[in-house]
């Protein structure tokens, strides 16, 4: 069974720490496998493999415009966050996943990935736009026979003594206009598209969501059951979530660490 909590818009810094203390609860076996689906605040964020010029926009320009920047764990580039696009979270052990017959088997990090791709090329070609992959990168692009295929979600994963955080982030309704401020994933001039563009209208982001849970639920061969407040997992208020130990913490317990773009 695969939990799914739905949480509105959040703050970056507010997501990262409500990821963090989630990871060493599934870590600890307090928990089974989790997607948070949220929205955030406008906010630039810096992965492992980030390049400072990917950020076009100068310091002033960001601050008049309200987006943050955060350095993050997660494998990837330089992308962006706002509301109108939906973020998802999963928090999986892959070593407790299942195969396509529903048998446990472990789920290695490059097979994680091509499922979260799979589960959003599913929910996208159901809501009317027909995606797939482009060899040799990471995420979810348009399937436009007559010119260029472009981006519509991004995925970057972190990965820690088997257990993911991070995920992806699917425009749906989100200004486009915002990817101008970057490079997105430092992948030069390709186009960033959303639903709303390819479909011509706004898409109500609750069929989006419903979309998304039957793509995971289905490459991941689990059931889905939805949670309804954040406590259901955490056992706390949202301000007492702790902040993520210090690195040297984090070494001394002998985490492994793997990023993936």
């Amino acid at each position: 069974m695969i939990q799914i909590l739905q949480l509105g818009v959040l703050s970056y810094r507010e997501g990262l720490e409500l990821q963090r203390v989630l990871v060493e609860r599934r870590k600890a076996g307090a928990i089974g496998d989790l997607l948070l689906l949220l929205e955030h605040e406008p906010v630039i964020t810096l992965g492992r493999n980030s390049k400072a010029e990917n950020i076009l926009a100068s310091p002033e320009v960001l601050a008049q415009q309200g987006v943050e920047v955060h350095e993050c764990d997660r494998g990837g580039d330089v992308t962006f966050h706002g509301p109108g696009q939906l973020v998802g979270y999963p928090i999986f052990d892959l070593r407790d996943g299942r195969d396509e017959q529903g048998r446990r088997a472990t789920i290695w990090p490059v097979e994680f990935v091509r499922r979260m791709e799979e589960a959003l090329i599913q929910a996208c070609t159901e809501l009317g736009v027909p995606c797939n992959r482009v060899a040799g990168l990471t995420g979810v692009w348009t399937a436009n026979p007559n010119g260029q295929p472009a981006k519509i979600a991004a995925i970057g994963v972190h990965i820690s003594r088997g257990v993911t955080s991070h995920g992806f982030a699917l425009n749906v309704n989100n200004d486009l206009e915002a990817f101008k401020l970057i490079v997105p994933c430092g992948l030069g001039d390709r186009a960033v598209t959303s639903l709303q563009k390819e479909l011509g209208r706004e898409v109500a982001m609750a069929e989006v969501i419903s979309a998304v849970a039957r793509g995971i639920g289905k490459v991941f061969s689990r059931e889905i059951h939805w949670l309804s407040d954040r406590r259901e997992l955490t056992g706390v208020e949202p301000q007492d979530l702790p902040m993520k130990p210090p690195r040297e913490v984090r070494q001394a317990r002998g985490e492994e660490e793997l990023f993936l773009a």
